[in-house]
């Protein structure tokens, strides 16, 4: 349940459309379920403005389904994260509505509309980022921001990204997500006047050390307005601009 759900069911109630005991049913399980191996944050929505997101790693299959399969009887839109094919095989026999992202390697459940709102561009460097990337374009458009792709403008071949500047300048928030050394966050940031999330992944050879070299050159930029998430966090990415995008709109 989000705000607006709430606020609903709050008006539902006050012109006396439904009773004090229905609205009690659907309110009894905030702020949280306790799975005893989970407890489950229904009141994620409300506070933050998404729900709860489940991150596959770490977790059994059979523990994945049933945080899935709890969330899913709430009524709300659903996401796990680094998902495997297996796990996805076995949300599709207690969801069988589900969605799989490969590439982006994430599952959704939809069962709410949701109207996209704002513009954000992700950004690549080059098409071994695209997992990263994907994740981040999957979760913003699973969440309800408007979304587009720039693919493969590394600075090795500068002249692909000076090309799209265009779109580079239509949008609210940029995502760049780029591996190596990381600069095509400053070169981008050094183009525009909004909000840039860079994104470092672990493409790279030896010296990258696993996207430590991108991250710290991401963070070390001369360009300003560029904002910096975890190695390969293309989900942190999303829910950042995502949060701007709120606040562009005034959604709470």
């Amino acid at each position: 349940m989000d705000q607006k759900a709430l606020r609903c069911l709050l008006e539902e109630v006050k012109l006396g459309r439904i009773q004090i005991d229905e609205a009690f049913d659907k309110l009894k399980n905030l702020p949280y379920e306790n799975l005893h191996f989970a407890r489950l944050d229904h009141h994620r929505a409300i506070r933050s403005g998404y729900p709860e997101v489940v991150f596959c790693p770490g977790k059994q299959i059979e523990q994945i389904v049933a945080i899935i399969k709890h969330l899913a009887a709430e009524g709300g839109n659903i996401l796990a994260t680094r998902a495997t094919p297996e796990v996805f095989e076995a949300v599709q026999a207690v969801c069988p509505g589900a969605e799989y992202y490969e590439l982006a390697r994430v599952i959704a459940v939809r069962q709410q509309k949701v109207d996209p709102r704002g513009l954000v561009l992700v950004v690549s460097a080059g098409t071994a980022d695209l997992p990263v990337a994907e994740e981040a374009a999957v979760v913003l458009e699973l969440i309800g921001c408007g979304v587009e792709r720039l693919y493969d403008v590394g600075v090795a071949g500068l002249h692909r990204l000076l090309e799209e500047r265009e779109r580079l300048y239509q949008a609210q928030v940029i995502i760049v997500v780029a591996g190596m050394e990381g600069a095509l966050a400053s070169v981008v940031g050094g183009l525009v006047d909004k909000p840039v999330i860079a994104v470092p992944t672990s493409v790279g050879y030896g010296a990258s050390f696993g996207g430590l070299a991108a991250l710290l050159a991401m963070l070390s930029s001369c360009a300003a307005g560029i904002g910096v998430v975890n190695i390969d966090n293309g989900f942190g990415a999303a829910t950042l601009a995502a949060a701007i995008i709120r606040q562009v709109y005034n959604e709470s």
